[in-house]
């Protein structure tokens, strides 16, 4: 048997490996790579680390790119390229006039892909070059290309240009980006790079190669990205610029190898394989060489990199193989399931059987293997909707004198299977068969009811729906006095009812009302109120019902007339205000009058009540005139209008207090001894501890 391929690029270069006739080669991965089945039927030398079986004979194509002649003026950049594939990689050098180019010189660049600069351009430089491709095939010479220089033209100003910027590369870690970037200009232009997204380059590993290219060794995948070379004109903002993007890939590797494991006939067997790369690699996960397909107790989980294998048998021992791939490269790693069978393992459980008990509970029963039941020391039921994959089963573990488990915890209206395994020291037994038994269907959840009393003989019964009601048909709706032994109902009302009223009751008894809601499984449990609609009919007695158009108009008057007297209030404060303030000033200028009538100079007993006879009189002609003096305030207006207690007329009188008796009259009160007075007209004298005076008047205290 042969195995061939061909070498992309190359003229029917053949790869051929030759097997007996016999052997029987499995593919291993899209890459085509192929080994005798024969070295997998065992596993002991399948290797756990990448393995390529490679054959080339050494060749050269023809060159797909030539240089080109040129014609650059003096002072300028040529640049001239060749490019050549072959096996192994061929070895590029130039030459000029059929003898070698030092491309040591500081003036010429010698890049990778067969590219050569000239800087500075002499009139030397002048000739005939060729590109010389040499691999252990042969030697292989490109056509001539010619180099002119021109005269010189450094006078003429230039603006900065770039003769070629760089290309977009995509490389492999480890390897050499050059990212080339050719600018003239006169002046010189100065070449500095960048990255567009703000990044710096960094300094480790970066070199610049001639006059503008930017080489950078060791790459990594923090290399990636688009690179920016730019040409400015020397003391000025005056710049040009080109970019390229730069993409380094790195090859699947494995950051987690499967692991070799044995388990016991029945268990779960789980293998984990990890990798990273970029782009992120493949997995591809094998079976003794033929890819594995997921089934109903193999489950590929995580993208591929976790494989979990269920209720495992015998024929699920074998080698399994994790092959991460993306354009960078694969590899592959192994591991081997050994299944463990004991003699003598007890046989699979008998007789299951599972029976509903409820919307969430189900009763399972089963009788002990046929044979090897000594050694068993307890069973395991497992349990799993119907309709979930196999990941979702869950275990519960009884005790080996234990035939039947309580299932509880379970969702209503649905389909759940179970098996069960007997379990020894030395492993579990077969599964038994698979039960598939429903739950019941769910009654719908008591509903929230509230009574609500419209008039003497009428209520409302009011619901809320609620989502925890489930799937329900109607309600039904019930209604008796208390005293009596049967319900009036049931009222069937739709799903979309909230509400009942209930007329036509008797306002001297106690009622009970009942609601419960029910569906195709049943009715739910039912919610019970009690009302009563005596207290009702004494408050109607009492109370006219509500005239809510009155009340709304009544509840706008009350908040009018609440503006107005807040107005009428603050306007009251404001009159009081002025009152106290004219108040106190008639007060002032009263006691003012009275302190000159006190400072007026003693005069004899006899002229004194002469005078006083005056002062009264005078008093009483203004009273009688009130116009005699216009300029002249009125006193007796102003005791009428603030009246206030006059000012003692002697420094005894402090013992005398007066106070108002009323709005026009003074009272003065004293204590013993008794204080003699005398009126104003100078008669009456007398000895009192008590003196009322009206407005007007006039006494003496002596």
């Amino acid at each position: 048997m042969v195995m061939e391929d061909f070498v992309e690029g190359l003229p029917e270069i053949k790869i051929s490996t030759a097997f007996p006739a016999s052997t029987k080669l499995v593919t291993l991965s899209k890459k085509g790579i192929m080994i005798p089945s024969a070295l997998l039927s065992t596993g002991d030398c399948v290797p756990s680390h990448p393995f390529i079986f490679s054959f080339f004979s050494p060749a050269m194509s023809d060159f797909h790119i030539h240089p080109q002649s040129a014609v650059v003026e003096e002072g300028g950049v040529a640049r001239f390229q060749c490019q050549i594939h072959g096996l192994p990689e061929p070895v590029i050098t130039w030459q000029k006039n059929h003898l070698s180019i030092n491309t040591d010189h500081d003036r010429y660049t010698l890049l990778p892909k067969g590219v050569l600069q000239i800087t500075g351009l002499r009139a030397e430089d002048a000739g005939i070059f060729h590109c010389l491709a040499t691999n252990t095939a042969g030697v292989k010479l490109s056509r001539g290309a010619r180099l002119t220089v021109s005269g010189s033209h450094s006078a003429v100003y230039k603006d900065p240009m770039i003769l070629v910027g760089p290309e977009n590369l995509t490389l492999t870690v480890h390897q050499t980006a050059v990212l080339e970037c050719i600018a003239t200009g006169n002046p010189r232009p100065i070449v500095s790079w960048s990255r567009l997204d703000g990044r710096p380059i960094g300094v480790e590993g970066i070199q610049v190669l001639g006059t503008g290219n930017l080489m950078i060794s060791d790459l990594t995948v923090q290399h990636s990205g688009i690179y920016v070379c730019a040409a400015n004109k020397p003391g000025t903002r005056v710049r040009r610029t080109a970019q390229g993007r730069l993409v380094v890939q790195a090859p699947a590797e494995f950051v987690q190898h499967p692991q070799s494991i044995s388990r016991p006939v029945g268990t779960t067997a789980i293998f984990t394989c990890l990798a990273q790369g970029e782009p992120p690699p493949q997995i591809t996960w094998l079976k003794n060489g033929q890819i594995l397909e997921a089934t109903e107790h193999i489950k590929l989980k995580n993208n591929n990199s976790t494989l979990t294998i269920s209720s495992i048998n015998q024929a699920d021992e074998a080698i399994y193989q994790c092959i991460a791939e993306n354009s960078a490269g694969s590899t592959q790693a192994s591991a081997r399931l050994t299944v463990l069978w004991a003699d003598g393992l007890p046989g699979p459980p008998q007789k299951v059987k599972a029976a509903t008990v409820s919307a969430t509970t189900i009763q399972v029963l089963w009788s002990e293997p046929l044979q090897n039941t000594k050694e068993i020391i307890g069973y395991v039921l497992h349990i799993r909707k119907a309709a979930d994959p196999v990941e979702m089963e869950y275990q519960e573990a009884v005790s080996k004198n234990t035939f039947q488990q309580l299932v509880t915890d379970l969702e209503p209206s649905t389909s759940y299977s179970f098996y069960i395994k007997a379990y020894t020291s030395r492993g579990a037994s077969k599964a038994s068969d698979v039960v598939v038994v429903s739950t019941l269907g769910e009654v719908p959840a008591v509903p929230s009811l509230f009574i609500k009393v419209l008039n003497s003989t009428a209520v409302q019964a009011m619901w809320e729906p609620s989502i925890k009601l489930g799937q329900h048909q109607g309600f039904k709706l019930y209604y008796r006095k208390v005293h009596l032994p049967h319900f009036t109902g049931p009222l069937l009302l739709p799903s979309n009812v909230t509400s009942y009223n209930i007329s036509q009751l008797d306002p001297s008894v106690v009622y009970e009302v009942k609601l419960l809601a029910y569906n195709q499984h049943g009715d739910g449990n039912a919610t019970v109120r009690f009302v009563s609609l005596r207290e009702t009919v004494e408050r109607t007695g009492l109370s006219q019902p509500c005239n809510c158009m009155k009340d709304e108009q009544t509840n706008k008057t009350s908040a009018t007339g609440i503006i107005i007297g807040i107005h009428i209030g603050v306007t009251c404060i404001i009159f009081c205000v002025l009152f106290l303030m004219f108040g106190y000033r008639g007060r002032l200028l009263m006691c003012k009058n009275v302190q000159e009538q006190l400072s007026t100079p003693q005069i004899p007993r006899s002229q004194r009540n002469a005078a006083a006879l005056a002062l009264n009189g005078s008093a009483q002609r203004e009273r009688e005139d009130p116009d005699a003096n216009g300029k002249q305030l009125d006193m007796n207006e102003l005791e009428r209008l603030f009246p206030a207690p006059p000012s003692p007329p002697d420094p005894h009188c402090n013992s005398a207090p007066c106070s108002h008796a009323d709005h026009m009259t003074w009272r003065c009160l004293w204590t013993t001894p008794a204080l003699r007075l005398r009126n104003g007209d100078g008669t009456n004298p007398q000895s009192r501890s008590q003196l009322d005076l009206t407005s007007g008047e006039t006494v003496t205290f002596t």
